[in-house]
Order: C-alpha cells, then sequence, then structure tokens
C-alpha cells in the first residue's frame, strides 16, 4: 500500500512525498517529486522492488563464496563466541583457499568431493575434515533456506572416516602419583576439586567462594570461562565469562566432608573474598616457557611449491615466500633473536601473561600438568580434561545410579554418561573370570588353581 502525500516548501511551493508501508507495516519514503504523478510511480515502483526481494531471485546464486560467507552468513550465524572463532579458523584456513572465487550456485557436490579428497591428500587428519565439513554444510543450508541456490552441493558427500579410540582413564593408583607430584599447594587443591566435582576447565577456573555451600557441602556451576583470540572478544580482550554452562543450565554439584574442610582451610588460609577468584593466577607465578625451536636443513625440506624456487626453512621462504609453515617461521624467529643478540635490534620486552587473574590452561598444562606427569612416571598421555573422564568412570565404577553421575556431569544426552560404563583397566576382568569358569570346568582343580 502506498501514496503520494504533499508537502508545502519555505518557497510555498507545493510538492509530493512518495510514501508506502513495508511488510511489517512501517511508513517508508521513496523520495520527494514535482509532481504528484512522478511520486504515484516512485512508491510503485518501490513497492514492486520489495516483492521482487522476496521472489527467488536467480541472481543471487551468482554471488562469490566469499562475499556470501564474510558478509551475509557468517555475521549473522548465531553461535557461541569459542565456536565463531574455530569457524573462522578453519573456514579460512581450509576452505576460503578453495570455494573463495566460485559461485554460489556453481558449487556442486562433485567440487565439495574434490576438496575433500584435496584435503586428503595435503595430509588434514580426518576429524578435521569432518568438522570443516560441519562448517560447509552449515554454509549451505543457510544459502538454501534464503534462496540463494537450488542444490545442497555437500547432500551425499563422505568424509574419511574417524576411528573411535578408546578413552585412556586414570586409575586412582596413578592419581596419588600424579597428586604427590605436584609442588603447588593451590595447584593441589584446583586438581583435586576437579577429579572430586568433575568440573570442566572453564567451570573450575571461573569457581569463585559465593557458589560454594558448605553447610549442604554444594557448589553451584552457573558460569564458565572461555579464552578468546582479542579479534573475537567482543572487548577485545583474552578471557570472557558466560552466564551459564556448556548444557545452558545451572546445576549443583555435592562434595565430601573432606574435601570441604579443605576448601574451608584453603580460602581462609589465602585470605579469598566471596567474589573473587577460588584459584587465581599470581603476577609472581612464571611466563610460559619459550618453546625449544628444532632447525632442520632446508635440503631435506623440500620446495613451498613444486614451481617455486624457495625452500621451507629458509629466510627466502619466509619473506619472498610468504610461507607461514613451523620451518619458516622457526627459521625466521631464529633469525630475529640473532640480531638481537648482536645489539642490530632492540630488545624484545620480557614476556608477561595476559590475563585478568584466570588461569590459563596453555599455562597451567606447561606449567603444572606436564612436570607432574613427568615427575610420576605415568608412561600415559593424560590431559587435565581427563581428570573428569575419570571422576565420571569411578562414579560408574562404584555403583552410582546413570541418571545421577549425568546430571552431576551436565551431560545433554545419557548415550555421553554410558561412554564411561567399564572404562576401568580392571572392568574387564569379571568377563574374563567368567570365561575361565566355562574353560577350565572339565580340568581338576588343582589343575584350574595353577
Amino acid at each position: 500500500m502506498g501514496f503520494s502525500r504533499p508537502r508545502v516548501g519555505k518557497d510555498g511551493q507545493v510538492r509530493y512525498a512518495a510514501v508506502y508501508r513495508d511488510l511489517r507495516g512501517n511508513i517508508r519514503h521513496a523520495g520527494t517529486y514535482a509532481t504528484e504523478a512522478q511520486a504515484d510511480k516512485a512508491w510503485q515502483k518501490a513497492l514492486a522492488k520489495l516483492s521482487l526481494e522476496r521472489l527467488p531471485d536467480p541472481g543471487k546464486g551468482r554471488q562469490r563464496f566469499r562475499r556470501y560467507v564474510e558478509d551475509v552468513w557468517f555475521p549473522n550465524h548465531v553461535i557461541e563466541l569459542r565456536t565463531r572463532e574455530n569457524y573462522d579458523y578453519e573456514i579460512h584456513r581450509h576452505i576460503m583457499p578453495w570455494f573463495a572465487s566460485m559461485r554460489m550456485i556453481d558449487v556442486l557436490p562433485i567440487d565439495v568431493r574434490e576438496w575433500v579428497t584435496h584435503l586428503q591428500n595435503e595430509g588434514v587428519n580426518p576429524p578435521t575434515i569432518r568438522y570443516c565439513m560441519t562448517i560447509l554444510s552449515a554454509i549451505f543450508t543457510t544459502a538454501l533456506n534464503d534462496l540463494v541456490i537450488v542444490l545442497h552441493p555437500c547432500k551425499g558427500v563422505k568424509t574419511p572416516p574417524v576411528p573411535k579410540k578408546k578413552r585412556t582413564i586414570i586409575t586412582p593408583e596413578q592419581f596419588d602419583l600424579l597428586y604427590g607430584s605436584l609442588t603447588d599447594a593451590r595447584m593441589k587443591m584446583l586438581v583435586e576439586v576437579k577429579i572430586e566435582t568433575g568440573l570442566r576447565w572453564g567451570e573450575l577456573t571461573e569457581l569463585r567462594p559465593k557458589d560454594i555451600d558448605f553447610a549442604t557441602r554444594t557448589l553451584t556451576v552457573s558460569r564458565v570461562i572461555i579464552e578468546l583470540n582479542p579479534k573475537h572478544h567482543p572487548e577485545g580482550g583474552r578471557f570472557w565469562v558466560k552466564d551459564y554452562p556448556k548444557d545452558q543450565e545451572h546445576r549443583s554439584v555435592r562434595f565430601s566432608k573432606q574435601l570441604a574442610c579443605k576448601l574451608k582451610a584453603y580460602i581462609q588460609e589465602e585470605a579469598i573474598e566471596e567474589g573473587s577468584l577460588l584459584f587465581r593466577l599470581r603476577q609472581d607465578d612464571p611466563p610460559r616457557p619459550r618453546r625449544l625451536r628444532v632447525l632442520l636443513d632446508p635440503e631435506t625440506l623440500g620446495y613451498i611449491e613444486p614451481e617455486c624456487r624457495y625452500r621451507h626453512g629458509t629466510l627466502s621462504g619466509y619473506s619472498a615466500g610468504k610461507c607461514r609453515c613451523q620451518h619458516c617461521k622457526d627459521i625466521y624467529a631464529d633469525y630475529r633473536a640473532r640480531r638481537r643478540e648482536a645489539g642490530k635490534d632492540s630488545p624484545r620486552r620480557r614476556r608477561t601473561i595476559n590475563t585478568d587473574g584466570h588461569i590459563p590452561r596453555t599455562w597451567f598444562r606447561d606449567h603444572v600438568w606436564k612436570p607432574a606427569i613427568q615427575a610420576a612416571d605415568l608412561r600415559i598421555h593424560v590431559r587435565p580434561h581427563d581428570l573428569r573422564h575419570a571422576h565420571a568412570s569411578w562414579l560408574l565404577a562404584g555403583g552410582a545410579d546413570l541418571q545421577a553421575v549425568k546430571e552431576r556431569l551436565g551431560h545433554a544426552s545419557i548415550t555421553t554418561t554410558e561412554k564411561y560404563l567399564h572404562t576401568l583397566p580392571d572392568e574387564d576382568d569379571s568377563a574374563l573370570d567368567a570365561f575361565d569358569k566355562i574353560r577350565n570346568r572339565s580340568k581338576p582343580t588343582s589343575i584350574r588353581a595353577v
């Protein structure tokens, strides 16, 4: 619906404003004209354009993949901040180089299959290929819903199989060795809370005394801290507090009397206020250690590209070849360090930890976890997150109810909790004993005992 509205200017002349209502009923203006006929034609044209925009337009499919993703899909796709950071990395690392210049309507399943084969040939591992396929499928699903394309190119395209590896669960005996190898009392308290509550890292490091009710020996999980690249942080920082955990539901976790006594003493000894972090990184804590660089002979690394004359692991490969592989970055870092040592460049400032008090995951892994694992001589690969797995496995092995464990850990599905059944190394002993009982029943008792 539209109409022309007369307007009298400062000079006394009458002009006509072209006015119409959009789909939400809001009044829009299409300009002001000298005659009523011109104004009528303007609002009619605006209404016709508005109607055409609501219909399938083949021209939408002619836009390039890069433009659609960067200008339309990614800015308006509602996802968690951490997921957005991961999506951004994978899109520009593995997806955009292949599809950027293609028109949306020209991308077919054969192109996606070729892309999957290309990633395999480049040595990208199957879990990453599957994750990239999830992102690409989300892009084309939105494009299909927006009537940009008429065919979903990811449908029916398979990715390399991802084998399900057996989860390694640390035993109570191994945990005692690890716990005894910790030298910092704060880190001992942190590890003990994690193994007894099964909290995720972001939930644990955001825990505050106000979240703990010592009368009922219950802590409330209502927030989680996430680490972000400043590019994706709403305020340009590193840490961001979410007002809900991963499952988007607050939960309560009870703990033992022993842990309650230790937590009380820890809070009093450290003089931690109600609203302060329970586990806080101090200013005197050591910064992240420098990584040891192993410089290989460029003759063994090959060329950046078959038609390129620059080799990996050379200054020319980094500067002229613009290669950013680890070998090229290491040789350039070594070159800069030698210049600073010779006094040709300004010395680098002392490294500091970029934190607001929260313990960074990488700092804990490098300064606390890895040294403790090495000192305990466990000889198994255990991550800090594996303490959560151990918590669930120990509960179920001890006879806890499956539904209670699900609610305690904050799992969205009970299927996730079921994966922790019979995961301890000695859980298979009962089946082995049952087999031996039948297998050896025909043998004399004395032989069976041997």
